[in-house]
């Protein structure tokens, strides 16, 4: 029999009702698809349209991702979510001696446009919304997906999809930043006043909370800092000299869904509800757009374990499910292999026949907000939408966001929920199936590979080893081919620009149609801009 316990809390550490009643909810019902939101951004929710079925994906070489890529739109995928490799995400070409060994790893490598041409051969970019996790230089990245649209003849209006443009996360949680935060924002708001000028349906930013989470942060914390995030990109545009209704209806944001049920069910209403709140009360929007938080959701890639890796199936579709509770308008669910290594095709597509099944066979997408009214899920809403507006408010204090993490705050708030949770699992507070609890009894428990007699053996992706060299090859040929003074120039109007007050995706878009690459066209801004390392908030 389970040891019944004095008092009950979520795996965030808030507390639960012993028995959920109508005192524990102040609020009065709300209307789907009216603000705040509280119960989704659409009258309908997925009885009118279902969430899009987006798996994240790329590894190696361009032409294996694209056909990566190819499999899952043939398998019913909806939306493609592009993966850089490691050098990529910094900015630097596979041919730098810091690339050395990451060449492919954790995701394509791209260089230049040849490459961007490669990982979309064959897929009209004005038939498919592309969503591409790149941060440092997104600013590039997006203008070599536009040129390879020019290429295809695409409307540029038609272009639909996301960057996640969110160097601010990078600085508290990831690490992939290379620029100081002032230029750094910079090259974020000459994004986003470019695409609300030139590619009215792209996303310009994903502000994102998913690797808030990753790092450790609790439920409350995600969105706090999320949404902290979010107002310094705001106000950044305004500043810029742009009206908060041209960009705003275009910022979309991107969380976890870990494995307390209903506090992340209750997270993602809570978030609605307080961007909301926060934007009437701060910038006061006449399009009811701008205030409407739409968001991506992926499942916990760090909940995954390699121990009994099989028991990850199980703890993405209840994720999965989760986020759909919540109301989320896109979905990523992970492959149940990815603690082990890259996912193979075989796990790709359990992930998403995953999503498949939770949309046409359960029934959840039936009901609008199927979780309102639950006392518990109601009550746990308030309670994060009050807690994360007052950790907001302690941001503002300091001078926001971005004043905060250069003293560390948020990086700090993060390595202490993570140290909790460690501990947690250490001593067994915390329960994880097949690390601390209900292990095999084999003494090779720990291992990645087969555990017992009866458990199959799981092998991850293989990375071609020769892809570095292939990728220095085809960087050679291109500088060789390509009219060197014109690449020349074109850098060196990015160092010009970059001086001054001048947008400089133009500019950028102008280099990658010289074959410019993206190392050159980042150490053509390091020359104004420089590096900078953020605050480990130890």
């Amino acid at each position: 029999m389970r040891q019944r316990k004095d008092s009950f809390e979520t795996l965030g550490g808030l507390p639960i009702s012993p028995i959920p009643c109508a005192d524990d909810v102040s609020t009065q019902p709300e209307i789907p698809g009216d603000a705040p939101y509280t119960r989704g951004v659409h009258d309908t929710m997925y009885r009118g349209r279902l969430w899009t079925m987006r798996q994240y994906a790329g590894f190696s070489s361009a032409d294996e991702t694209n056909a990566r890529f190819r499999t899952l739109l043939s398998r019913g995928q909806s939306g493609l979510s592009v993966a850089f490799d490691l050098p990529t995400q910094l900015g630097m070409d596979s041919d730098d001696p810091l690339s050395y060994g990451e060449v492919g790893r954790v995701g394509v490598a791209i260089d230049s446009i040849v490459d961007m041409r490669e990982l979309f051969d064959g897929i009209q970019l004005d038939q498919v919304s592309t969503s591409m996790t790149i941060n440092s230089p997104a600013i590039i990245l997006l203008a070599m997906y536009i040129a390879v649209g020019d290429e295809q003849g695409v409307d540029s209006a038609m272009l639909r999809g996301t960057v996640q443009n969110d160097i601010l996360k990078e600085y508290i949680a990831r690490g992939t930043h290379v620029f100081p935060p002032e230029p750094s924002m910079r090259l974020i708001t000459d994004l986003i006043e470019y695409c609300a000028e030139n590619h009215p349906m792209w996303n310009t930013i994903s502000i994102s909370g998913y690797h808030i989470r990753e790092a450790g942060a609790t439920a409350v914390e995600e969105l706090a800092f999320t949404l902290s995030n979010a107002l310094a990109y705001v106000e950044a545009a305004q500043a810029r000299g742009m009206d908060v209704d041209n960009f705003a209806p275009r910022l979309s944001f991107f969380f976890g869904c870990h494995n307390d049920f209903f506090e992340e069910v209750a997270k993602f209403r809570a978030a609605r509800r307080l961007w909301h709140r926060l934007m009437e009360d701060r910038f006061q929007p006449k399009n009811p757009k701008s205030s409407m938080l739409r968001f991506h959701t992926q499942t916990a890639g760090v909940t995954l374990t390699a121990q009994q890796p099989l028991n990850n199936v199980a703890r993405v579709a209840y994720q999965a499910m989760s986020a759909v509770l919540g109301g989320t308008q896109s979905l990523h669910t992970n492959s149940y292999d990815e603690a082990i290594g890259l996912p193979t095709d075989e796990s790709v597509t359990i992930a998403l026949r995953t999503q498949q099944i939770l949309a046409e066979e359960t029934g959840v997408a039936d009901v609008v907000d199927p979780m309102a009214g639950s006392y518990h899920v109601e009550a746990l809403t308030e309670l994060i939408e009050k807690e994360a507006y007052a950790l907001i408010c302690e941001i503002d204090d300091m001078g926001g966001a971005l004043a905060a993490l250069r003293t560390g705050f948020q990086q700090r708030r993060i390595h202490e929920s993570a140290w909790k949770q460690t501990v947690d699992v250490e001593n067994q507070t915390r329960k994880v199936v097949g690390v601390n609890h209900a292990r095999m009894e084999q003494a090779n428990d720990f291992t990645c590979v087969k555990v017992h007699s009866d458990e199959p053996e799981i092998e991850g992706q293989t990375i071609d080893p020769t892809i570095a060299e292939q990728q220095h090859q085809k960087l050679a040929i291109l500088r060789t081919q390509r009219d060197a003074e014109k690449a020349t120039a074109a850098l060196s109007n990015i160092t010009i620009a970059a001086a001054n007050d001048a947008n400089l995706f133009p500019l950028i878009l102008d280099a990658v149609k010289a074959y410019c690459s993206v190392g050159e066209i980042m150490n053509a801004l390091k020359v104004e801009y420089g590096t900078w390392m953020a605050p480990s908030g130890f």
